[in-house]
């Protein structure tokens, strides 16, 4: 893919999802949709990337992304759901499809047609967790899709990797397979650990915001080179090491909390924008390629949809068989069940988007095998991936919200236990600060000292006793009154105070450099202002 053409997609997908999201519409519909139409523009040439370059370089930060920000304590309290997602409905699904697509599709071999099957198997939940984020989806559901997601990318490579191996006739580095299963996970949690232990302790030495946020950056794509030079799993590598760094990351200086936080917001929109806009350029190219091979195109999208149907049918069947199923053998053992509910399962069922794995899994699936034959019905599996990840991205991209809104998803048990560790967090907080002036006053003398001392009691008391009476507010209204007012009217203020003083600047009143010292204080006020906003809008659904 020429320099200029990735520049060109990029930054058309960014001006893309700029205007999508001031309309209040689903950026990666958008993207994928304006891409499949502009895939048509006369003498565009095709963006095609290397399979090795979107998994090495694109899915890593993306995965480490999550990875930093998701809760290591919620991954373990929700291990089982996570890995019978995960693992278990991946290896279904590569089945499933690999069965009918060799019955339904000329052109594909048993083993070629489970390729297809690892291929579309493993869901994206990117625009599902922007979506259940925004829209207030349980923090277990919340946790559920995202440890799915951090996970099913391992499983559905390594069976991607056994299929084609089965098909040329190339052999794998271990063998049963399973063998080489639990291989690639035990040496690339090994590889992702010991960067992350590494990482974490230079960093710890550095003192230096800038040179803490270029580690941190580097860290996903040597996590990932360096499992993938072992022949083990680099995307489990790049998830334990953001395991590693995310529960070591509120110790990290303020700076570098608010640096690094702005900075992977930033990748993953750049990064998210340029997958969808991928997708959607490729349409024009997967007809032609069919049309080249002498395939009939409307046989072989038919095909897709068939494959789409069944894959968008396997993930809701699996989900209500496993749950029914466990929730009768917990009656059986009079235990209590801890199941979601049927609306919440139906959700997760529904959240089975597929994204830029499947692409790049489809993408590099050899042209032959090797006794030097072409490889069995190669286009068709190009084909039909790109059916299913476009076709479950807008069929369940543009009705997943609505299905949110309709269903009853509130999880009341969950709501009580965040209210009583809140409430925690307050006492905890209080009883800090109390004991914290208490020293202050026994060790400081003098009438100044305890005035001082007074004041920053009332002043940081009053702000403790503030949220504790947003807590005491009936959860539906609790941020939306004066908290939220508060914030918007601190966050005018603060830019006003920003335009104020540029102002200055311009007329020659202040000086460029004092000024450059009070933006950093009002940039940190600000900052913190954003974030409780965001919260307060993200808790609001």
């Amino acid at each position: 893919m020429d320099g200029w053409l990735l520049l060109l997609v990029v930054a058309g997908a960014v001006v893309v999802a700029g205007f999508a999201r001031r309309l209040d519409l689903q950026v990666p519909l958008v993207l994928v949709a304006v891409g499949s139409v502009a895939s048509f523009v006369p003498g565009l040439p095709r963006p095609a990337l290397d399979p090795e370059l979107l998994l090495g370089v694109i899915l890593p930060p993306l995965l480490y992304s999550a990875a930093i920000d998701f809760s290591f304590a919620s991954f373990r309290r929700n291990l089982r759901a996570i890995v019978r997602l995960g693992v278990g409905l991946v290896v279904v699904t590569t089945v499933a499809v690999g069965f009918f697509s060799s019955w339904l599709v000329p052109e594909l071999t048993l083993g070629a047609a489970l390729v297809l099957g690892a291929v579309v198997a493993p869901p994206d939940a990117v625009s599902a967790v922007a979506v259940g984020r925004r829209l207030g989806l349980p923090h277990r559901m919340m946790s559920i899709l995202t440890g799915e997601s951090l996970v099913n990318d391992a499983a559905a490579l390594t069976l991607f990797t056994i299929a084609v191996a089965s098909v040329t006739g190339n052999r794998i580095d271990l063998e049963p397979p399973i063998l080489f299963f639990a291989f690639e996970v035990v040496v690339g949690v090994a590889v992702g650990w010991i960067i992350g232990v590494a990482v974490r302790f230079v960093r710890r030495h550095l003192a230096d915001s800038a040179l803490e946020t270029v580690l941190g950056i580097i860290v996903p794509f040597a996590a990932y080179l360096a499992a993938e030079q072992l022949h083990s799993s680099g995307v489990l590598a790049v998830v334990t090491a953001g395991f590693v760094l995310g529960s070591a990351r509120s110790s990290d200086a303020i700076p570098t909390r608010i640096q690094e936080r702005q900075v992977w917001r930033t990748l993953d929109l750049v990064l998210e924008t340029f997958v969808f806009s991928y997708m959607g350029l490729q349409l024009k190219f997967v007809v032609d390629d069919l049309r080249q091979e002498g395939l009939p195109v409307h046989h072989v999208f038919l095909y897709g949809l068939l494959v789409l149907l069944l894959v968008m049918t396997v993930r809701p069947l699996a989900l209500f068989v496993g749950t029914t199923l466990r929730r009768v053998g917990n009656r059986i053992r009079s235990r209590p069940h801890s199941e979601l509910s049927w609306t919440q399962t139906l959700v997760l069922s529904w959240a089975g988007m597929r994204g830029v794995v499947t692409l790049a899994a489809a993408a590099g699936v050899p042209f032959v095998t090797a006794s030097g034959a072409d490889f069995p019905g190669r286009g068709v599996i190009s084909a039909i991936a790109f059916t299913v990840a476009v076709g479950t991205l807008l069929i369940q991209g543009i009705t997943l919200p609505m299905v949110i809104r309709r269903l009853d998803i509130a999880d009341p048990a969950e709501m009580r236990y965040v209210d009583e560790q809140r409430a925690l967090a307050r006492r905890i907080s209080r009883r800090a600060v109390v004991d914290c002036l208490d020293e202050a006053r026994r060790s400081l003398k003098g009438t100044d000292a305890e005035g001082v001392v007074d004041r920053v009691r009332r002043v940081t008391l009053a702000r403790l006793e503030a949220d504790e009476t947003e807590d005491a507010q009936q959860p539906a209204d609790r941020f939306s009154a004066t908290s939220a007012a508060f914030d918007r009217w601190r966050r005018t203020v603060l830019v006003r105070q920003r335009e104020a003083l540029l102002d200055a600047r311009d007329r020659g009143e202040l000086d460029d450099e004092v000024l450059r010292t009070v933006l950093d204080g009002l940039d940190i006020e600000q900052a913190a202002t954003e974030t409780r906003l965001q919260r307060f809008t993200t808790e609001r659904g």
